[in-house]
């Protein structure tokens, strides 16, 4: 490490943070990941912070990308790839996991490894398992980097479908019926498992989906009518998770609230509502990014209602013991009250993304949102906390 990037010299402390911004990755969100990074860093304000892209490939390389936005957006409706941001096919950024060294090595076969430089925060935008899941956190933490958004327990909590509706029901959040399929029970007797999804169609009726239990943006999802759809649609959710969940149908608005943590405290934004997506059989992945289907912002509720998610949304946050930011996703039933569907600790955040817009309606624009973050994980520690 050279003289100028040691801790204690006087040059280093008058630098710039340098932001690490993660993304890509090995889910089947990758390219919404790179959608996400491109939006973060166009936002990030180069006046305040030095900024390092580093994408993860698909089989898992971490890569030195360009800082190059324009090229991280979807294109004839085609998601980007880290492959084609990355310097080279066969480089590789590694990351120490000595806690005194926050030093980032670049190297590539055949050549000397060159020191990029220590980083002081990173903004993980990975979606799904292998980024949002505790998996990168645990490697944050172990590495004593300061890093944006849920530690390791709430990423993992927020992943897992299954755990987290647990974790909500403990603390008293109304959640709704659904039946969890664990890959062994699969694997050993199909024929059990789809007579107690039989069984659970016939307690709480058709419609059903069929979810993998730690995949995100919809990706995986089917609705199924009857019986004739279930065994394609289990198959399906374990092309992304050998453990899926059966869920009810449960009839009502989708209404959405982004909290974000302050000085004070979590705080929530005003809600939205998504409405009902005709050309969609649901609010699917194409729905959310693909056609851009609008959200009402803010959601059309009394203020009586509003004030309840809103609370709902804060206490789910602290349920599951998160930081920095999470969407909270609920349906307001037929009957008046709300549901808590799940939680998101790495939501969509481009900035046509609802999370970003509820905020923006709430008084923090995209800008405002990304330096928070920032600096709220400079001002928090590693660790136990």
């Amino acid at each position: 490490m050279s003289s100028e990037n040691l801790p204690q010299n006087t040059e280093h402390q008058l630098r710039k943070p340098r932001v690490a911004v993660v993304f890509g990755g090995r889910s089947s969100e990758h390219g919404i990941s790179v959608v996400t990074a491109g939006a973060v860093l166009n936002a990030i304000d180069r006046t305040k912070y030095d900024v390092l892209p580093i994408g993860i490939t698909t089989d898992g390389r971490w890569a030195l990308t360009a800082d190059e936005p324009e090229r991280m957006a979807i294109t004839d409706r085609k998601m980007p790839d880290v492959a084609q941001l990355a310097e080279s096919v066969e480089g590789a950024v590694v990351l120490s996991v000595d806690p005194g060294s926050r030093e980032v090595v670049y190297s590539e076969p055949g050549s000397v490894p060159k020191a990029l430089g220590e980083v002081d925060v990173v903004f993980p935008v990975l979606h799904g398992p292998y980024g949002e899941d505790g998996t990168l956190q645990g490697l944050l933490e172990l590495s004593g980097v300061p890093y944006v958004g849920a530690g390791v327990l709430a990423s993992a909590v927020g992943q897992d479908k299954e755990y987290m509706k647990r974790v909500f029901s403990s603390f008293g959040l109304p959640v709704g019926p659904y039946v969890v399929v664990r890959p062994r029970e699969w694997e050993q007797d199909p024929g059990a498992a789809r007579k107690r999804i039989v069984d659970f169609a016939g307690d709480h009726g058709w419609p059903l989906f069929v979810k993998p239990a730690r995949a995100g943006s919809s990706i995986g999802i089917t609705k199924v009518e009857d019986l004739s759809g279930l065994d394609e649609a289990i198959e399906e959710a374990r092309r992304h998770d050998p453990k899926f969940l059966v869920e009810s149908l449960l009839r009502g608005r989708e209404i959405e609230c982004g909290v974000l943590e302050f000085e004070d405290g979590p705080r929530a934004s005003v809600p939205a509502e998504i409405p009902p997506v005709t050309a969609h059989d649901f609010y699917d992945f194409e729905a959310k990014y693909i056609d851009a289907a609008p959200g009402i912002v803010p959601a059309p509720l009394t203020e009586e209602q509003t004030a309840e998610v809103q609370r709902l949304a804060v206490d789910a946050f602290e349920a599951a013991s998160c930081e920095g930011l999470v969407r909270a996703d609920f349906f307001l039933t037929e009957d008046g009250g709300f549901v808590i569907n799940e939680i998101n600790t790495l939501p969509g955040f481009t900035p046509i993304s609802m999370y970003p817009r509820m905020w923006q309606e709430s008084g923090v624009n995209y800008r405002q949102l990304v330096d928070r973050l920032i600096q709220a994980a400079l001002n928090r520690p590693t660790g136990l906390r």
